[in-house]
């Protein structure tokens, strides 16, 4: 007969026989010690085998092993059963109720436990299936080989023209091999309070460096680079992979590409659908015959081939040009990003998984962030930055004067530099609330005092990793901008610094008080120490502009700068196409 049989013809129930070892915390179990040890095993200690704890705690061969009161309680009886307790035993003084209690517990714990326990497994089992349906590309040095959640990070979001997949072989080049249609490069701010999404024209003239190629056979070839061509190619042409495209964006702007995220045809198609649909604006009334749009002047909902069809058109808006449907593909990814951010997405669990299975069946990867579990951190990431902070802009760009017939551009490089700047320094494009500086009392006091008056500021400017020209074009604007004539361009500093410093000498505290105010210093920028002279034999300050340099004129404390003229939008506000 087994334990439980053995219990209940006892009439003693078996969840009192599982008793909780406060030694192991682990329940055990436990039987009357009136029972004859041959057919009663000795409880199970944790971190052994059950053979060996029964071999441990057999008594020998005509005795019964002494078991203390304190070590085994006896058993309580079934309701109904005889209320006398067992001879040589006090009667419990235990309440019915809380009898009752310990058994409803001790049974719901248990049962809860294996809820858990399978909940546990089929997550993990979960977990995997998405694992297996995301690819990963291997573009080695290109990217960052893992993602933190404390930092910045930009992520080059790639939207290729390959038409695998079910109904794409009918769009325009059916034998393409799959170039960069679609470039997004979404920096997140370190504090995740903006983030902006630069779009790169597909037609932008740029040089593709040289780029190492992981193969098939684990063997790496480098596919030359080569000068003035198009940016789509710098993807699928002669075999280059996504870190070619990061190498390329990474050349032609400055801006560290960290992570890539690539996506075909269907991933439009499969997205809108997991989602029920996101909703459009157009001016007027459009039937294109090329992409096959066909919608109604004012909002419309569309998901599907229709989502695909309104992203990938060109005849319908504006000039009919790539850098008009850039503007359209903006005003999508919004109205999309609104869409998933919704309450109405994010508590309903079937389109929440509808979602999960259709953004990692149409992702490809780099190996940084190829885990689900990664895959989830980045999006719970993006989910902290407000909507109203997610900006929207496109590299600034101009015709291509090489061209008599338009057909590609070329970076505008009077206004581009700045946007850069901006992203490499993680400043945003949209206002948002300054956080104030936690300083300690020390530093936080060289702010503190009266300060000289600008015209009294003597200081020399040097250049420590701002952009090219950065020395004379804050020359340039303190002096005429800021009254600080006195103040001169001493060239490039030894070293590189991350962050702009102010070196003074104690009796300069006031001059340095008035330049910290005028260009956003903080107290930890400021270095006291000594003067140096300048070009006419006086003591002068030294201010050398760091990586941390946000443009002539723009706080280094500001939490976003006023951008030069270019076109932008922010997530949070809906755009009619026309």
């Amino acid at each position: 007969m087994d334990a439980q049989g053995r219990g209940r013809a006892d009439d003693i129930d078996p969840a009192d026989q599982w008793v909780l070892n406060p030694s192991t915390g682990d329940y055990e179990l436990r039987l009357p010690d009136s029972a004859p040890q041959s057919a009663v095993p000795g409880p199970r200690r944790a971190g052994t085998r059950a053979g060996t704890a029964a071999a441990r705690t057999r008594p020998a061969p005509g005795r019964e092993r002494e078991v203390p009161a304190t070590d085994v309680p006896g058993p309580r009886r079934r309701r109904g059963a005889s209320e006398e307790p067992p001879p040589g035993r006090r009667r419990s003084r235990t309440k019915p109720g809380k009898s009752r209690a310990k058994k409803i517990v001790l049974w719901t714990g248990g049962s809860m436990a294996f809820v858990l326990v399978g909940v546990s497994a089929a997550a993990y089992l979960y977990l995997k299936h998405l694992e297996g349906n995301v690819n990963t590309t291997d573009v080695g040095s290109a990217g960052a080989s893992s993602f933190s959640k404390d930092e910045a990070f930009n992520i080059l979001i790639i939207g290729t023209d390959k038409r695998t997949g079910e109904g794409n072989e009918g769009y325009g080049d059916a034998g393409s091999v799959g170039h960069a249609d679609t470039n997004i490069l979404l920096h997140v701010a370190k504090d995740r309070s903006n983030a902006t999404a630069m779009s790169i024209p597909r037609d932008l003239v740029v040089d593709i460096p040289d780029c190492e190629t992981k193969q098939e056979d684990g063997s790496t070839k480098v596919v030359p680079g080569t000068q003035d061509q198009r940016f789509n190619t710098s993807l699928g042409q002669d075999g280059r992979d996504p870190g070619c495209t990061m190498r390329t964006v990474e050349s032609v702007t400055g801006i560290p590409v960290d992570h890539f995220m690539m996506a075909d045809f269907n991933a439009v198609k499969t997205l809108t659908t997991a989602v029920d649909g996101v909703k459009v604006c157009v001016t007027r009334a459009i039937d294109d015959k090329q992409s096959k749009l066909k919608l109604p002047e004012g909002e419309s909902v569309v998901e599907g081939e229709q989502a695909l069809a309104f992203v990938r058109t060109r005849h319908s808006f504006g000039n009919q040009g790539d850098l008009d449907r850039i503007k359209v593909q903006q005003q999508f990814l919004g109205s999309l990003i609104r869409k998933m951010a919704s309450s109405d997405t994010l508590t309903n669990p079937s389109k929440l998984l509808a979602l999960a299975e259709a953004a990692t069946e149409a992702l490809t990867v780099d190996t940084g962030i190829g885990k689900v579990s990664t895959l989830k951190d980045v999006a719970l990431e993006l989910k902290k930055v407000p909507t109203k902070n997610i900006t929207f802009t496109t590299v600034p760009v101009q015709d291509n004067p090489a061209e008599t017939v338009k057909a590609t551009v070329v970076v505008d490089e009077s206004r581009a530099p700045q946007v850069f700047q901006m992203i490499k320094n993680d400043i945003s494009f949209t206002e948002v609330k300054q956080k104030e500086a936690k300083e300690k009392a020390a530093v936080a006091a060289r702010l503190k005092g009266e300060k000289a008056d600008a015209s009294e500021v003597r200081v020399r400017i040097l250049n420590g990793g701002a952009p090219g020209g950065s020395a004379q074009a804050q020359l340039n604007w303190l002096q005429l901008e800021a009254g600080v004539t006195k103040s001169e361009n001493a060239g490039n500093s030894d070293a590189t610094l991350a962050r702009t410093t102010l070196e003074y000498a104690p009796e300069q505290a006031d001059q340095a008080r008035r330049l910290a105010a005028i260009m956003g210093l903080s107290g930890s920028a400021m270095k006291p120490g000594k003067s140096v002279t300048n070009a006419q034999g006086l003591p002068t300050m030294t201010l050398t502009l760091g990586e941390d340099f946000k443009g002539a004129g723009v706080k280094l404390n500001a939490s976003s700068a006023a951008t030069p003229n270019v076109e932008k939008s922010t997530a949070d506000k809906v755009k009619c196409a026309g």
